[in-house]
């Protein structure tokens, strides 16, 4: 096997593993809110755009939150969700040698902004107003902060296991 398919096969690879933890940590170990749920699948979003090239790390954080919306009774969420998600994997970077560098730290604001502020947007579109969504906040908040702390254990394990080496 050539070498640039078997790079492409370990991509393939990590990225199906990584939507998979996106999908399960959003559908089903997630918190009720208003309308919606909070949950930790972006800590996995924000993991994989630090680890996988930009078209795998998008497709993580797109396909596994809509897919989470379309199968847990969320589906006219999924298309907010799959830009919003998206939008947040063009925070990070998977340059340098750690996961763990200062943009990345820094990348949790921007994102953070991003999924309150997209959430927000999109539920007004929904609701048809500027207030129904704002009930949403303080959960899109929490949902930032929890996966934020989730990112920061996961890179700062896959930094002491040296995993960037084998991709």
């Amino acid at each position: 096997m050539k070498q640039g398919n078997q790079k492409k096969i370990t991509y393939l690879c990590f990225a199906g593993v990584l939507t998979a933890l996106v999908f399960v940590c959003t559908a089903y170990l997630h918190i009720p809110s208003a309308n919606g749920y909070v949950h930790v699948g972006d800590g996995f979003i924000y993991f994989a755009a630090c680890l996988l090239p930009l078209p795998y790390a998008l497709f993580v954080g797109a396909g596994g939150a809509a897919l989470a919306d379309c199968l847990t009774g969320y589906a006219v969420w999924a298309p907010g969700s799959a830009v919003i998600k998206a939008l947040l994997v063009l925070c990070f970077s998977r340059k340098g040698k750690k996961l763990t560098s200062g943009r990345n730290w820094i990348a949790l604001v921007p994102a953070a902004v991003i999924c309150v502020g997209g959430y927000y947007l999109y539920g007004s579109l929904l609701a048809g107003n500027f207030v129904a969504p704002l009930a949403d906040v303080p959960g899109n908040v929490m949902q930032s902060v929890c996966s934020s702390v989730l990112f920061a254990v996961l890179a700062v394990a896959a930094d002491k296991l040296n995993l960037k080496r084998y991709l």
